[in-house]
């Protein structure tokens, strides 16, 4: 019997006829070769690895929203990309995604799309109330208590957060929202089977052009072939494209649902500079989920300002491992200098700059020479930033320096970073321009998914965990709506489903914690 409770380290393979896996936990064996380009990214486990749960086990567990812009960007600035859908499209799933996981928030959001959240919000810790500080001394709006996929109160058999920030580890009493706590049980009790260990290493496609099955590996290294009548690919923005690149055959040869090129393309990462601050008093930043606080007050475009789009600030409350590594590369410091800045931990403070970076072209994955345990070309990732984005990060740093110093810092560093990758396999409504339509569903084989952050045409400035479960429960329930045609037919319908609330785990909707 599987149980969450379980180390896994693999994707997974349903037994409903619908192949999937995810992606990204653990860093177990060699998936990604080499970084290139002007500005490489960095890989690695927080980036790139297999697991049961996907990402969303070791993320800190902000989850705003989208805002109405960012699904129109090149309408509104001439670059980037528009989606083939709106943020109303998303608002409804959205809804429903912050009463599953559930979402811990104020009574009102007031950036993007105003609203407000059925869960109540956190209280402050150390870091939270030093960016509340510094922002209320500049007349800067700030966010109090999440948006942040946390129980504040207990609920079912999960019990409420005992603030002691292990959320990147993964969890430590299931308080924190992950795949693997609020859908993988739930799912496995009706009737899905979880194959870990597992690693899917090709799809296969039958005399007609369409899916009919996953290749994939056991943790022997034995290949196994697993029939379906439909694939959904969910491994996310590096390992996506390198599935489908590895998938060629004949009639596609570039690579599987690439007839556009786009596969590998346009992939994605945010700003994501940290910077910190050392304060007089203490601020334990252990105590409290790393993400508790934070302003959208920068996300859109000003026109005083010479470059589009904008960013967020964060809470982030690095442990001590990860804090050491902030230090060593903003301050340089090692030997008995980190011992130093180590022994001083409960004195600092961290803010996380998160900015968007528009997608190019040629910020890509592609295949490598070398190959993986299983004989499979690994990938090579080659990125650059590009004067719009480094004119972002610049000013966006500054700002957030600025936040900490007026909270009151003694002294102020900064580590240049990226987070969030994303895109690889764009959506849109042009065959010719993206890999997948407003569903998921790819343009070249009608019975092949993408369903993960690879199909985001555009970044935004919000983290995109809470986007990405949104467009899945569409796809979803987009697939139910189209019954067997999925399976029989290569005719395409985009009639927008209907919502159906009732696919959420028991107990999960039409719920909430009281306000007074």
């Amino acid at each position: 019997m599987w149980s969450v409770l379980r180390p896994a380290l693999s994707g997974t393979l349903s037994g409903t006829g619908l192949a999937t896996r995810p992606a990204r936990i653990n860093y177990i064996g060699k998936t990604c070769v080499s970084r290139r380009g002007e500005n490489p990214v960095t890989l690695g486990a927080n980036n790139s690895g297999k697991g049961v749960g996907g990402g969303s086990v070791h993320w800190a567990g902000f989850a705003p929203r989208f805002h109405p812009s960012d699904f129109r960007v090149y309408s509104e600035h001439g670059v980037g990309a528009d989606w083939p859908i709106s943020y109303e499209d998303l608002k409804p799933y959205y809804e429903l995604l912050e009463l599953e996981m559930p979402v811990s928030g104020p009574a009102l959001f007031p950036w993007g799309d105003p609203h407000g959240y059925p869960f109540g919000p956190h209280p402050m810790g150390g870091v939270g109330n030093l960016l509340i500080r510094g922002c209320t001394k500049l007349g800067i709006r700030v966010c109090a208590g999440g948006p942040v996929a946390i129980l504040a109160g207990s609920r079912g058999e999960r019990p409420p957060c005992i603030y002691r920030g292990f959320c990147l580890q993964g969890w430590k009493v299931g308080a924190k929202a992950s795949t693997l706590i609020t859908h993988v049980p739930d799912a496995i009790e009706n009737g899905a089977e979880i194959r870990d260990h597992s690693m899917a290493g090709r799809i296969r496609l039958d005399k007609n052009g369409r899916a009919d099955g996953v290749s994939y590996y056991d943790s022997e290294g034995r290949e196994h072939f697993q029939k379906a009548k439909a694939v959904i690919v969910a491994r996310y923005a590096i390992e996506t494209p390198r599935l489908l690149l590895n998938s060629a055959c004949r009639g596609h040869e570039n690579g599987l649902a690439n007839s556009s090129d786009t596969v590998v393309r346009y992939l994605m990462v945010q700003a994501g500079n940290v910077i910190l601050g050392r304060f007089e008093e203490p601020v334990r930043m252990y105590k409290a989920p790393p993400a508790h606080a934070m302003t959208e007050e920068f996300y859109e475009t000003d026109r005083k300002r010479d470059f589009v789009r904008g960013f967020v600030i964060q809470t982030i409350s690095p442990l001590p491992i990860s804090f050491a590594k902030h230090m060593m590369a903003a301050k340089g410091v090692w030997g008995w200098g980190m011992r130093r800045v180590m022994m001083d931990y409960n004195h600092w403070a961290a803010f996380g700059l998160l900015g968007e970076i528009l997608p190019w072209p040629d910020n890509r994955v592609t295949l490598a020479q070398e190959t993986d345990q299983f004989g499979l070309p690994v990938a090579k990732v080659t990125f650059r930033l590009y004067k719009n984005d480094k004119k972002l990060i610049e000013f966006g740093k500054n700002k957030v320096m600025e936040v900490m110093r007026a909270a009151g810092a003694q002294e102020v560093a900064q580590e240049p970073r990226y987070a969030h990758l994303v895109g690889g396999a764009r959506m849109g409504p042009d065959p010719d321009t993206s890999v997948v339509d407003s569903f998921g569903r790819t343009h070249d084989v009608s019975n092949l998914f993408v369903c993960d952050g690879s199909v985001l045409p555009t970044q935004g400035s919000a983290n995109p965990g809470l986007t990405i479960q949104a467009l899945a429960a569409r796809t979803a329930d987009y697939l139910i709506s189209q019954k067997d045609a999925i399976f029989t037919s290569n005719r395409r319908d985009l009639t927008r489903p209907p919502v159906r609330r009732d696919l959420s785990p028991p107990g999960t909707h039409g719920v909430g914690i009281p306000r007074l």
